[in-house]
């Protein structure tokens, strides 16, 4: 775990080591000052000498100003140490997030991920900070007064010893028993952020449902948890105070006693108890400040295991040694496919795929839910892995390529259209960053975009909300084929992606595909049999498996699924799923 965050100080590493030199520096200056002012009450006070008491004096002001100047460095440094270090955590996760498959993603929810990226990252970035500075200060600081305690006073040193037993005793108490709070609570930011994200993202629903008190029960009920679990933590660190400040004032009275009988013995002088008394007050300060060292590290290593996670997760679809950069054509044949999302399952989603499709072809897919049409395209564009058997895209496994190369040209316009924040322009090129207007106009032109953005007062340079809310859902599904079409793909996936728009409209992005693309292989899913009933082949799935695969013709005659579906569609009565349990 520590190598895995300390390989993310990188360019910061200068900073992360003057950090506790110029702490160190600061508290070798703050010793010496209490040694100062006993010179000037033993030699300068007592014995009535102004020089000595001007000299000393001076020589004070400059020590207490190189230690707030060392002590400022040491802040300054700390704090970019600290700060660089949380923002290459960030980059470091959400660089290794983007190269997660879907297996990956699967594994971690995404309030999960967002509480990574934001609370757990800051909970390292404090107690990096108070690594680099409290972690060397304190224990340095508690050395060098205890140090000159005994140089000064055994008899009067070994009382703070005793204290400092104690105290850490007490304290090692209180920080174990805070610690399991602190575990506990992380992991109920993630029931927070996930009650905060669902009900923004789906504030629409929660209004029409009237939701609004059940979504304001979920969050006040997660935000309780945190409330406390934090309570039971804060109660027991709060009990540092007041056994820190039993100890001081024990301390004080203890030593003030036994000192003043030494002065009076002449076995110590004043200046000496009253430097006694400052590294009293130093020693045990300090002890403090490591004690709650100890509760910020404690409560950042639960913060730690989790960022761990994320870095440390492998993806599972990986380049293989050799990448091919080129996809010969559009071609698609799946030999004996079978797959299961995880390993472990026990049955597959899809079994014993055997297809040969041409490049160039428009292949309808049709089949009730759960019959798996969506798994089947997402190991086109290797979004999984096949468990058994192999897929090759233009005569070629789809593992033998570079990832990037094959995706760019396996374009997929997936059943959950998004859009991001930005113009209509900046949208469509997604599919290709260096497409020119005129590319992106004729793109929306055959996904039949054209229409509605020409009628909207900026045009193309319309600004498109988060999450697209600013257009409705067949704009949506249009825009975002004129953003693959843009990819200019050999494979062109459509996943129910016209199931917004008319049947007019459908037709003629059909059309559009038929003549202006003619090269492209063409996977369209579908659930109503005239989206499909025109592609050059159409397969029918049942149950993870090929129920069915020709021509339209073909499977009205000798396929009793499609047949039925098709029947109930045009007689103007049924749903897709109504008969069969398809």
């Amino acid at each position: 775990m520590l190598k895995t965050l300390g390989a993310q100080v990188k360019e910061f590493k200068r900073d992360s080591f003057l950090t506790p030199v110029f702490m160190i520096m600061e508290v070798i200056m703050e010793t010496i000052i209490p040694l100062l002012m006993a010179s000037i009450i033993d030699h300068g006070v007592e014995a009535g000498n102004m020089k000595h008491i001007w000299l000393i004096g001076a020589l004070m002001i400059l020590t207490a100003l190189a230690s707030l100047t060392f002590g400022i460095l040491g802040g300054v440094y700390g704090a970019r140490a600290s700060t660089g270090f949380a923002r290459n955590l960030r980059r470091a996760m959400y660089d290794n997030i983007q190269t997660f498959s879907f297996s990956n993603i699967d594994k971690f929810s995404t309030s999960g991920l967002v509480t990574r990226l934001t609370t757990d990252v800051t909970n390292i970035q404090n107690a990096y900070q108070m690594i680099l500075r409290m972690c060397m200060r304190a224990p340095f600081s508690l050395l060098f007064a205890m140090i000159m305690s005994f140089v000064i006073s055994p008899r009067l040193a070994s009382v703070y010893l005793g204290a400092v037993v104690v105290l850490g005793c007490i304290l090692a108490l209180i920080v174990s028993q805070a610690t399991r709070h602190f575990t506990q609570a992380f992991p109920k930011y993630d029931e927070l952020n996930e009650s905060v994200q669902e009900n923004v993202s789906a504030i629409r629903v929660v209004k029409a449902y009237v939701r609004e008190e059940h979504e304001n029960e979920k969050f006040k009920k997660a935000s309780g948890n945190i409330y406390k679990i934090f309570c039971k933590a804060e109660g027991i660190v709060a009990w540092n105070s007041p056994v820190m400040n039993f100890t001081v004032y024990a301390c004080i009275l203890l030593i003030s006693w036994i000192g003043a009988r030494m002065v009076v013995q002449e076995a110590l002088t004043t200046g000496q108890l009253m430097s006694l008394l400052t590294y009293c007050m130093s020693i045990l300060m300090n002890l403090m400040m490591l004690s709650m060292v100890f509760v910020m590290m404690t409560m950042s290593a639960a913060s730690a295991r989790r960022i761990c996670e994320v870095l440390e997760e492998q993806p599972d679809l990986n380049n293989p040694e050799n990448p091919v950069y080129e996809v010969k054509d559009g071609s698609i044949r799946f030999e004996n496919v079978s797959f299961r999302y995880k390993k472990d399952a026990d049955t597959s989603v899809l079994k014993n795929i055997d297809l040969d499709i041409r490049s160039g072809e428009t292949i309808g897919i049709i089949g009730g839910t759960g019959s798996a049409k969506s798994s089947l395209v997402n190991l086109v564009s290797r979004l999984y892995d096949v468990t058994e058997g192999r897929l090759l895209v233009g005569g070629l496994d789809v593992r033998s390529y570079d990832m990037e190369t094959l995706r760019n040209q396996v374009a997929v316009v997936l059943q959950n259209n998004v859009l991001f924040s930005g113009t209509i322009l900046e949208n469509l090129r997604w599919g290709d960053k260096e497409a020119t207007e005129e590319e992106c106009r004729h793109a929306c032109e055959l996904a039949c975009a054209s229409e509605f953005i020409e009628k909207m007062p900026e045009g193309y340079n319309t600004y498109i909300e988060q999450g697209g809310t600013n257009v409705s859902g067949g704009q949506k599904q249009r825009l975002c084929i004129a953003r693959a079409l843009l990819k200019k793909p050999k494979v062109l996936i459509l996943d129910d992606s016209t199931s917004a728009v008319d049947t007019a409209t459908d037709a003629r992005i059909r059309k559009a595909f038929a003549e202006e693309i003619p090269g492209t292989t063409k996977l369209i899913i579908a659930q109503r049999v005239s989206s499909v009933q025109h592609a050059d082949r159409i397969i029918v799935m049942q149950e993870g498996q090929i129920d069915g695969f020709g021509t339209h013709e073909e499977l009205l005659a000798s396929n009793e699924i499609y047949r039925e579906v098709y029947e109930s569609q045009t007689g103007g009565s049924g749903d897709f799923d109504e008969k069969g349990g398809m």
